[in-house]
């Protein structure tokens, strides 16, 4: 029987609304915190404010009470207002579709921009996180020292029908069975085939 493995936080935001907004707002809660905090956080969050006008008018400290005990709450409550404001002033208060758009935006780097972008608009793209960035060099798909190098190595050599399901794919992989340390080896199923690079112990 095949294994089931929990959906991500986001995954689950993104089938559920199919909003670009909600999308962000939830990658941006997730940086630095784990699923189980991040998919709560989110839903309330969202009970109070669902668009940039309506996270705009509410008060930092309604964020940050909404949004803890996520990874830098303050911190965060701060960018999500900010960000709410650009793009209610720069985009008509509608999320950019394009990469280079959504990276003008503050606290808004190359993997949230890439998750924005397939998750919330199901447009191509690679998310590269730590997940993808270490799995993609065990396997020797790539050989790469930083994660953005690992993006425009996948952009050039994975299938582009490929790039939408990869970070999911990826992501849920390296959490139970490709791990950091010490991966299960002898439940993978790509096993014989993997160079596992890097790797001095598993299991």
């Amino acid at each position: 029987m095949s294994p089931t493995w929990r959906v991500t936080a986001l995954a689950q935001v993104a089938a559920q609304w199919h909003d670009p907004f909600r999308v962000l707002v939830a990658c941006l809660l997730s940086l630095r915190t784990k699923d189980e905090t991040t998919g709560p956080a989110a839903a309330r969050l969202f009970a109070l404010a669902d668009t940039p006008e309506g996270m705009r008018r509410l008060p930092p400290r309604a964020i940050e009470r909404a949004i803890y005990p996520v990874g830098f709450y303050r911190t965060k409550a701060r960018v999500l207002r900010d960000i709410s404001r650009d793009l209610i002033e720069r985009f008509g208060g509608a999320v950019p579709d394009e990469i280079d758009a959504l990276l003008t935006l503050k606290g808004v780097g190359r993997k949230t921009a890439n998750l924005v972008v397939t998750q919330g608009f199901n447009k191509p793209g690679i998310c590269v996180d730590v997940h993808v960035h270490r799995i993609s060099n065990r396997w020797g798909y790539v050989k790469t020292r930083t994660p953005e190098e690992t993006e425009m190595a996948l952009r050039r050599r994975l299938p582009r029908r490929y790039w939408i399901g990869y970070n999911d794919l990826l992501v849920s992989f390296g959490q139970n069975i490709c791990l950091p340390v010490s991966p299960r080896c002898s439940e993978c199923p790509v096993r014989p085939g993997c160079p596992r690079r890097g790797v001095a112990r598993s299991r």
